[in-house]
C-alpha cells in the first residue's frame, strides 16, 4: 500500500541518521587508509605491480558489481536486515585482512578485500534507502541526503589522517581494523534506532540476471587493467569480449522480465543518464590522482605517515567546505551550473598536479581538487534519484551509487595502470645495471630493493625511480584533467534544464511506500 506521509523527523530519526552516516564515511575512509599504508604494504608483502593494483581496487570493483544486486535483495529481505548482515560480514573480514597482513600473503589480502567489497555493497544502498524512509519531509530529506553524500566522500579525505595517526604508533596491519568500532556501533544501535523497510510487492530475485551482470562487469574490468599494463594480448581481449557478450545478454533479459534486476527504462531519461555519466567520470578523475598523492608525499617526498596525513587534512576540510556550500549555491543557480563550477575548480587542481614536484605542491593540488569535487558528490546521486519515477527511486539510488563506486575503481584501474606503464617505460631507460627486475614494478619496490644495495648504486636507483614515478603521476593528472573537461561537457548537455529541488514548478514529492 502506498501512503503519503510527510512529517518532521524527531530526535530518534536524527540519531538514526548518525548511525547511518558513520559506516557510509568509513567505507570510503578505508580507501584513504590503505593508500597511506601502501609503502608498508609493499615493503612487507612484496606484491607485484598487478597484485598491488588488485589490492587497492578489488574492493571498489566488487562493491560496484554487487550494488544493484544488494539493492534488489534489500527490497525483499529488509533494508535494515541487509545493513546489519553487511556490517557483521565487514567486521569479520577486517579480522581476516589483519591475519593476511601478518602472514604476508597478497593473495589472501586480495580475496579478503573482495569479500569486503560485497559487504560494502550490502551497506551502502541500505543506508540511502533507510534515509528516504526515515525522512519524509522534503526539506529534511534533502538535507539528510546531502549529509549522506558528504559523509561518503569525506571519508576519502579523512582516511589518510586517521591512517597516519595509526601508522605512527601501531603495526601497519592494524589499520584494517579502523572500521571495527563503527560496525560494532551499527550492530548495537541499528535494531533500536533504524526502522525496517521491505517491499512486499517486489518480485523474486533473478539469479540468472545476477550471474550475467557479474560475468559482464568483472571480465571487462580485468581486460581494462591487463591491457593498460601489458598491451593487447589475445587472452585479455577475449576476456573483454566475453564480458561485452554477457552484458548484451543481461540487457536483453532485463527487458523481458517483469521484475528486472535493473530497470533499463530509467536510462531513457536524459537527466538520469547524464547524472550517472557525470558521476562516473568525475569519480574516475578523482581517484586517478588521489590514490597516488599519499605515495607522492611518503615515497617521493619522504614524509612519515603522520606528516603525510596532516598534509592531506586541508583537502578534507576543502571537501567539507565545497559540499556544505552546495545547498546554498543551488538556491541561486541551477544544479548543472553548480556542478560545472565545481568541475572547473577540480580541473585547476588537476592541472596543478601535472606540474607538482614537491609535497607542498601535491597537497595544494589535492586541496583544490577536493574543493571542486564537493558539489559533484553531493548533487550527483540526488539528481539521478530525482530523475527517476517515484516507484523506481530505490533502483535509481543503486544505479547512482554503482556509477560512483565504479568510477572510483576504474580511476585506479585505468590511470593507475597507465601510471605504472609510464613508470616502467621511464625507469627502463635509466635503471642502473645490476639492479634486480623487481625495481621496475613501482617506486615502493625500487626503494625496497635499494635497501639491500651498496650506497652509491642505491642512491642512483632511488633517484631514477623517483623521476619515473613523477612522470607517471603527471601523466595520471593529465588524464584526470581531460576527464574533468568531459564532466563539464556532459553536465551542460544533459543537465542544464534541471531546476533546483526547491523550485516552485517542481513536481510534488513522491509517495513513500509504507514498510
Amino acid at each position: 500500500m502506498n501512503v503519503r506521509t510527510e512529517h518532521k523527523a524527531g530526535p530518534r530519526q536524527w540519531l538514526g541518521l548518525a548511525v547511518l552516516l558513520l559506516p557510509t564515511m568509513m567505507l570510503t575512509a578505508d580507501l584513504g587508509v590503505l593508500w597511506l599504508a601502501t609503502p608498508f604494504l609493499t615493503a612487507d608483502l612484496r606484491p607485484s605491480s598487478a597484485e598491488f593494483l588488485w589490492i587497492i581496487d578489488i574492493y571498489g570493483f566488487m562493491t560496484a558489481g554487487f550494488l544493484v544486486v544488494m539493492g534488489t535483495l534489500g527490497d525483499r529481505i529488509g533494508r535494515r536486515r541487509l545493513l546489519l548482515a553487511g556490517a557483521a560480514t565487514y567486521l569479520v573480514v577486517e579480522l581476516v585482512m589483519v591475519a593476511s597482513a601478518y602472514a604476508a600473503s597478497p593473495g589472501l589480502l586480495i580475496g579478503a578485500r573482495a569479500v569486503l567489497g560485497v559487504a560494502g555493497a550490502a551497506i551502502l544502498p541500505s543506508t540511502l534507502s533507510l534515509i528516504s524512509t526515515m525522512f519524509t519531509d522534503p526539506r529534511q530529506r534533502t538535507r539528510a541526503i546531502s549529509l549522506w553524500a558528504t559523509a561518503l566522500a569525506l571519508g576519502v579525505g579523512l582516511g589518510p589522517v586517521f591512517g597516519g595517526l595509526l601508522l605512527a604508533n601501531l603495526w601497519w596491519g592494524l589499520v584494517f581494523l579502523i572500521g571495527a568500532p563503527v560496525m560494532l556501533l551499527v550492530l548495537a544501535a541499528g535494531p533500536v534506532l533504524l526502522p525496517e523497510y521491505r517491499d512486499r510487492a517486489a518480485g523474486r530475485l533473478d539469479l540468472t540476471s545476477v550471474a550475467m551482470f557479474l560475468l559482464g562487469i568483472l571480465p571487462i574490468v580485468y581486460a581494462v587493467k591487463r591491457i593498460a599494463e601489458h598491451g593487447w594480448r589475445p587472452a585479455v581481449v577475449l576476456a573483454g569480449l566475453a564480458g561485452v557478450v554477457f552484458f548484451v545478454l543481461f540487457v536483453r533479459r532485463q527487458n523481458r522480465l517483469r521484475s528486472p534486476l535493473l530497470d533499463l527504462r530509467l536510462f531513457a531519461d536524459r537527466s538520469f543518464t547524464g547524472a550517472l555519466t557525470m558521476l562516473f567520470l568525475a569519480m574516475m578523475a578523482l581517484n586517478s590522482v588521489e590514490y597516488l598523492i599519499p605515495q607522492f608525499l611518503q615515497l617521493f617526498g619522504g614524509l612519515d605517515p603522520v606528516a603525510a596525513g596532516l598534509w592531506l587534512l586541508p583537502s578534507a576540510a576543502a571537501f567539507l567546505l565545497g559540499s556544505q556550500l552546495t545547498p546554498l549555491l543551488v538556491r541561486r543557480l541551477r544544479p548543472a551550473y553548480v556542478i560545472t563550477l565545481g568541475a572547473l575548480v577540480s580541473l585547476a587542481g588537476y592541472l596543478l598536479a601535472v606540474g607538482a614536484a614537491s609535497p607542498l605542491a601535491a597537497a595544494v593540488a589535492a586541496t583544490v581538487i577536493m574543493l571542486g569535487v564537493g558539489p559533484i558528490s553531493v548533487l550527483g546521486t540526488e539528481l539521478a534519484v530525482r530523475a527517476a519515477p517515484p516507484q523506481k527511486a530505490g533502483s535509481a539510488a543503486a544505479a547512482g551509487q554503482t556509477a560512483y563506486d565504479l568510477g572510483l575503481a576504474m580511476g585506479i584501474a585505468i590511470t593507475g595502470s597507465f601510471a605504472v606503464a609510464v613508470y616502467r617505460d621511464e625507469i627502463a631507460t635509466t635503471l642502473p645495471p645490476g639492479v634486480p627486475d623487481a625495481a621496475r614494478d613501482s617506486l615502493g619496490s625500487a626503494i625496497g630493493v635499494a635497501e639491500a644495495l651498496p650506497s652509491p648504486l642505491a642512491g642512483r636507483l632511488v633517484a631514477a625511480a623517483k623521476d619515473a614515478f613523477l612522470c607517471g603521476f603527471s601523466a595520471a593528472a593529465a588524464v584526470s584533467a581531460g576527464l574533468a573537461v568531459l564532466v563539464i561537457a556532459v553536465v551542460l548537455i544533459t543537465l542544464r534544464h534541471v531546476r533546483a529541488a526547491s523550485a516552485p514548478d517542481e513536481a510534488t514529492e513522491p509517495e513513500m511506500a509504507a514498510p
